[in-house]
C-alpha cells in the first residue's frame, strides 16, 4: 500500500518466528514454581540437589505432625502453597517443578491437597497431600514438597531441596526423629487391615479402646491366667532387672484351645493390662500384613502383636498353597528379624494347634510359652454364669442342674445361653429371668445341632482335650 513499508518473504518469516519465540515469554506468570523456587534460594532451582523418602501411607498423620513441630520452632517462617495441575495422575517431583518453566509443562499455585485421617478418641488430623513448604530460618533456606506418588502403588513422599546434599540431610533426620517422637500410634490399641498385593500394601488403621477388663471378669481353669500373666504383665515388671541380667526381651505366646474358650479375651485383657505398650491386633485376612505390623511393633517397642487365629497362615507347610506358605515364611523371617533384644511380645491364638508348622510352634524364641485353654469344668461353668448373670435378675437357685446340663460347654455357649434366656424373659413379660427361661434358652441351643456347639465352642458332651503343639522335628526354617 502507498506509504506503508513492505516486507519481503524472509523478513516476514524471521517476524513471525519471533513472535513464536516471545509468546511463551509473555506468558509466563512470575507466580510459577520454578519462578519461585529461584526466588526463595535467590539461584536457578535447577542447579540445587533434592533428596527424598516415602514413609508408609499409615504414617501420614506422623509426617503431619513432625512437620507442625519443626515449623514450630522459634525463628522459623513458612508459606505453604498447593497446585493446580492439568492431570490428576501427575506425580509431582521437584524435577518437574523445575521443568515446568518450559512451555507445555506449566504447574501453577493452586489449592493444598489435604487429607482427614481418623486418630483415636473420635479426633481426626488434616494432613497436607499436595503441597509446597516454602521454609526461611535467618539466611537458611529449605523447600520440602509433600505429594502422593502414583506408581509402584499409591503412597506418599517428602521430598526436600537445599542448598547442599548434607543440608537436605539433615532436615529428613530431624523429620524421622520427630515423626518417631510424635508418633500417634505409640501406646495406643490399634488393628490393621487391607492386603498385601504385587503391587504393594494398603494398610488402614481402626483405634480401639482399651477394655478395662476386670481380672475376675475372666474364668479360666486354675493357673491358665497366671501362665499368661507370667509371660507378659509380671515380665514387665521386672524387666529391668531381667535385661541387666542379660535375658531377651522378645517373647512369643500361644494361646491353644476349643473356641470360645476365653484366647481372645484373655489377650483383650492383656492389652488393657499393658497400657504402655502399643497394641496391634491382626486378625482374619490383616494376617497378610505382617511385615508390616512387625516393623511397626519394633520402631513403637515396647509393644505387643496379636495374630488371631494364626493357624490360617500358620500351618504345616506342607498343607498349605504357595501364596499362604509365602506369608508363613514372612512370618517366620519377621519375628527373627526383630531381633532378641527387641522389646515386643507375640501373643498368637489358634483352635487348632494340631496344624501348626513345628518351625513356629516348637521352636524356642518364636513361642516361648505354649497355653492350653480348655473347655470348662463343672466349677468353672458355675462362675461363668453367675458372671453373665452378675446384672441381671436372674434365679440361680438350681444352678447345679444347669451346670450339669451344659457339660462340655464353652464360655461362649454360656454367654450366649443367658442371652437368650434374658430374651424369653423379656418376650413373656417376666421380670426375672426364671427356670423355664433357662430352659427354653438351652433347648434351642440344643436344636441347632452340632453345628451351633461347634460355633459357640461347645462340645458333644464331655469336654475333649485340646490337641497340643506340635513337637519340635528338623526343619528347613530352623
Amino acid at each position: 500500500m502507498d506509504g506503508e513499508a513492505s516486507f519481503a518473504p524472509d523478513q516476514f518469516a524471521r517476524a513471525f518466528q519471533g513472535l513464536l519465540d516471545w509468546v511463551p515469554t509473555a506468558t509466563l506468570q512470575p507466580d510459577g514454581f520454578a519462578e519461585r523456587l529461584r526466588s526463595h534460594f535467590g539461584c536457578d532451582p535447577s542447579s540445587l540437589p533434592a533428596t527424598s523418602f516415602k514413609p508408609a501411607d499409615l504414617d501420614r498423620p506422623n509426617v503431619q505432625l513432625a512437620l507442625d513441630v519443626y515449623l514450630a520452632e522459634q525463628g522459623r517462617e513458612s508459606e505453604l502453597i498447593g497446585f493446580a495441575t492439568p492431570s490428576s495422575h501427575i506425580e509431582l517431583t521437584f524435577s518437574l517443578l523445575v521443568a515446568s518453566a518450559q512451555p507445555g509443562y506449566r504447574i501453577q499455585p493452586g489449592p493444598v491437597g489435604r487429607t482427614m485421617i481418623a486418630l483415636d478418641e473420635g479426633r481426626s488430623l488434616a494432613c497436607v497431600s499436595s503441597g509446597m513448604f516454602f521454609i526461611s530460618e535467618g539466611d537458611s533456606r529449605l523447600a520440602v514438597l509433600v505429594a502422593n506418588q502414583r506408581f509402584p502403588s499409591e503412597g506418599m513422599a517428602v521430598e526436600v531441596m537445599a542448598p547442599s546434599l548434607q543440608d537436605a540431610e539433615v532436615f529428613l533426620h530431624e523429620l524421622r526423629g520427630l515423626m518417631r517422637m510424635h508418633n500417634v500410634y505409640r501406646r495406643k490399641l490399634i488393628s490393621l487391615s487391607g492386603a498385601q498385593t504385587p503391587m504393594g500394601s494398603k494398610i488402614e488403621v481402626m483405634f480401639h479402646s482399651r477394655e478395662a477388663l476386670e481380672r475376675d471378669e475372666i474364668v479360666l481353669p486354675d493357673g491358665v491366667l497366671e501362665r499368661a500373666e507370667r509371660s507378659t504383665i509380671v515380665f514387665d515388671r521386672h524387666a529391668s532387672e531381667l535385661r541387666e541380667r542379660g535375658h531377651h526381651m522378645r517373647r512369643g505366646l500361644l494361646l491353644y484351645g476349643p473356641p470360645g474358650t476365653g484366647k481372645t479375651l484373655t489377650a483383650t485383657y492383656l492389652a488393657g493390662a499393658l497400657a504402655d505398650r502399643t497394641s496391634i491386633v491382626l486378625t482374619g485376612p490383616a494376617l497378610s500384613l505382617v511385615r508390616g505390623s512387625c516393623a511397626m511393633a519394633r520402631d513403637l517397642q515396647p509393644s505387643m502383636v496379636i495374630l488371631e487365629d494364626i493357624d490360617l497362615i500358620a500351618q504345616e507347610r506342607t498343607t498349605m498353597g504357595a501364596n499362604t506358605t509365602s506369608l508363613l515364611f514372612q512370618l517366620l523371617n519377621e519375628i527373627d528379624g526383630i531381633g532378641t533384644d527387641t522389646d515386643v511380645i507375640f501373643v498368637m491364638t489358634t483352635n487348632r494347634a494340631d496344624l501348626l508348622e513345628p518351625a513356629l510352634a516348637a521352636r524356642p524364641g518364636r513361642v516361648d510359652q505354649a497355653i492350653e485353654f480348655p473347655l470348662p469344668d463343672a466349677g468353672a461353668r458355675a462362675r461363668l454364669v453367675e458372671l453373665f448373670c452378675r446384672d441381671l435378675d436372674a434365679d440361680l437357685s438350681r444352678l447345679d442342674v444347669l451346670v450339669a446340663e451344659t457339660d462340655g460347654a464353652s464360655p461362649a455357649f454360656l454367654r450366649e445361653l443367658v442371652r437368650k434366656a434374658a430374651l424369653y424373659a423379656a418376650m413373656g413379660g417376666e421380670p426375672a429371668i426364671g427356670q423355664a427361661q433357662f430352659a427354653d434358652a438351652l433347648r434351642e441351643l440344643e436344636e441347632g445341632g452340632k453345628l451351633t456347639r461347634s460355633i459357640l465352642g461347645a462340645g458333644d458332651g464331655a469336654a475333649p482335650a485340646a490337641t497340643a503343639p506340635a513337637s519340635p522335628r528338623r526343619s528347613d526354617c530352623g
